[in-house]
């Protein structure tokens, strides 16, 4: 991913007795030239560190007093984010004579006095904490850090921490170096932070700082981490352990058979990417991860409504906290492939430019990708998801891009070979496993040896449950015909004079259900009609079941209900928000069985 934002813990990590580095300074100075946002971070008072640091216009932002004081030299803007330090309290310091400074918010004494401070703080019964710091003490108001300060700093900037490298050195810096996409402990600083880093700086003193920072700049992107803190929980393998991938930016491969779980297995990825507050964008041919909108910073766009040209989508992922669902699931196939291949250079631009969005999911990637699609994609940049039923029609450049594949039930067996020369190795040994692609069960994928996380071996699990719903094309019929040959037949044996009615999307089913009498809802009802249609048809098993259990109900007591119960569980499962459609025109002789065709 795009390295935008750097952080800098001062003391002890830049500067060495109170004086800036020389090395660092400099440093600092080319990568803003490059673009990259540098933000100091320190519990220093503002003040003290302007004179210590002779002048704070060497970074963009500052964070000071420990987070409680967010400061941007340029503008001299200064925002206290703390209670300011209660006067009795200092009075109480005072009296006692414990020699400190206050800040804004933050008192600073000699660590010595830490044990008389917190006597102070429990006799006054205040909301007051203690964090050391080399050889200091601060007092702070509960709940303040350099990561709560940071983060309204790079909200104010409209900033994301998944593009920002944070280095620090002591006790202070812990939710620092949490709070940043890679953090970093500097080796001559606090080995008890070096050990919760994901990366340790190795040297001796500040000046090593300066080097780190230009080996960042040559590359552009984000240091692999070598201890990665964030996962993704796929499930568990068949041992029982946890199968898990590392949040690395890599490009994945989701595979397998239609309606065999690829797009939960995605879903189950994007939303805790989104939680972990990655900016994604969803190109959603057929509404499958509209319910991720119930996450937070989520937004579906397109659906019913006409999408949004490529300027207006990056104008709304301009926001590293905000995540799109581009909704493709009403527009014509042919139109929907011309404006992918629109859409998508205009979201690499952006990425160039911002790193944002910090990862792309293309489902349906074959009917986008193949023949000239290679282009579409900065496979420089990585952080792509492509879910496809055919990888084998991919280019071959998006194909060797690749570094995690997880498939799900696999029954072709050109795919299947397919995806085994992606394997280095698995041409010249045979692993049983391999069979048991065509046959893996509902909920159940692979990861191929490709995964670093396979440890070299084909590793089959089971997956985990979803936050969010997830109806496969769970928008897509809502008014987008199936065929005829699957439309649900309402006979007219019931209505005499009236004819047959076809129901070929989800809002027509629904409204002739409405319509329906006890009496003529009865032979449906007996058979599993309305069960088998919605399973066979779309794929909603879990709605199907619900409906099933209610036909059987009505069976076993002759409940007058169901009907309204059904119309009931449709709409609470899919939004058939909107006017009602007008009753489909009766057509000829047909079937008086009212089943799907």
């Amino acid at each position: 991913m795009k390295f935008s934002v750097l952080a800098l813990d001062y003391d002890g990590t830049i500067a060495h007795r109170d004086r800036l580095d020389p090395n660092a300074r400099e440093a600092i100075a080319r990568a803003r030239a490059t673009g990259v946002t540098v933000l100091l971070v320190t519990g220093r008072i503002l003040g003290e560190l302007q004179r210590v640091s002779g002048g704070l216009h060497f970074v963009d932002g500052v964070v000071a007093e420990n987070g409680a004081v967010v400061h941007f030299p340029e503008s001299h803007h200064t925002t206290v984010l703390a209670p300011g330090v209660p006067a009795a309290f200092l009075a109480e310091l005072a009296r006692r004579g414990l020699a400190c400074t206050a800040g804004e918010a933050l008192v600073d004494a000699d660590a010595a006095l830490g044990p008389q401070l917190l006597d102070v703080i429990r006799s006054m019964e205040l909301p007051l904490v203690l964090l050391y710091n080399h050889g200091r003490v601060m007092v702070l108001p509960q709940g303040v850090s350099k990561a709560t300060g940071l983060q309204v700093a790079l909200a104010m900037l409209r900033l994301s921490a998944r593009n920002m490298v944070a280095v620090g050195d002591a006790e202070n810096d812990h939710e620092l170096l949490r709070l940043a996409e890679v953090g970093v402990a500097v080796e001559w600083g606090s080995a008890a932070l070096a050990a919760a880093a994901d990366t340790v700086l190795r040297g001796s003193g500040p000046s090593a700082v300066a080097g780190f920072v230009d080996a960042l700049l040559a590359t552009g992107e984000l240091p692999m981490p070598s201890r990665p803190r964030r996962r993704l929980r796929l499930g568990h393998a068949e041992d029982g352990s946890e199968f898990s991938l590392a949040v690395r930016g890599r490009n994945v491969l989701v595979a397998g058979d239609a309606k065999s779980g690829k797009s939960w297995v995605t879903g189950l990825l994007c939303e805790q990417l989104i939680l972990y507050g990655y900016c994604v964008c969803v190109i959603d041919p057929e509404g499958d991860y509209r319910s991720l909108e119930g996450l937070p910073g989520v937004t579906v766009l397109g659906g019913e409504e006409p999408p949004p040209q490529p300027a207006q989508l990056t104008r709304a992922l301009r926001y590293p906290d905000r995540s799109v669902i581009l909704d493709l699931s009403h527009v014509p196939q042919a139109t929907k492939i011309d404006y992918i291949r629109g859409v998508l250079p205009a979201l690499t631009a952006m990425r160039r430019q911002t790193g944002l969005p910090h990862r792309i999911v293309v489902d349906e990637a074959h009917y986008f990708l193949q023949e000239d699609g290679t282009p579409l994609l900065d496979l420089d940049l990585n952080g792509y998801t492509l879910v496809t039923y055919r990888a084998s029609r991919l280019p071959e450049a998006v194909l060797a891009s690749v570094d995690v594949m997880i498939v799900t039930c696999e029954s072709d067996p050109a795919e299947v070979a397919a995806l085994k020369m992606r394997c280095e190795g698995c041409q010249d040994r045979e692993d049983p496993a391999w069979a048991r692609l065509p046959y893996l069960g509902v909920g159940q994928a692979v990861a191929l040896p490709i995964t670093e996380e396979s440890r070299g071996a084909l590793r089959v699990f089971t997956m985990g449950p979803r936050l969010t719903p997830h109806v496969r094309h769970r928008q897509k019929y809502v008014d987008v015909p199936v065929t005829e040959a699957h439309a649900f037949l309402f006979a007219a044996a019931d209505r005499p004079g009236r004819g047959i009615r076809r129901a070929r999307t989800l809002r027509e089913f629904v409204d002739a259900l409405d319509g329906l009498t006890p009496a003529e809802a009865a032979p449906y009802l007996r058979r599993g009609d309305f069960s088998r249609w919605i399973g066979e048809v779309f794929g909603d098993q879990a709605l199907a079941d619900e409906i099933r259990a209610r036909e059987r109900r009505h069976l076993e007591g002759g409940d007058r209900e169901t009907v309204p119960e059904l119309v009931a569980a449709v709409r609470a499962r899919y939004d058939l928000t909107g006017s009602r459609l007008s009753e489909v025109p009766p057509s000829g002789a047909g079937p008086s069985s009212g089943t799907s065709s």
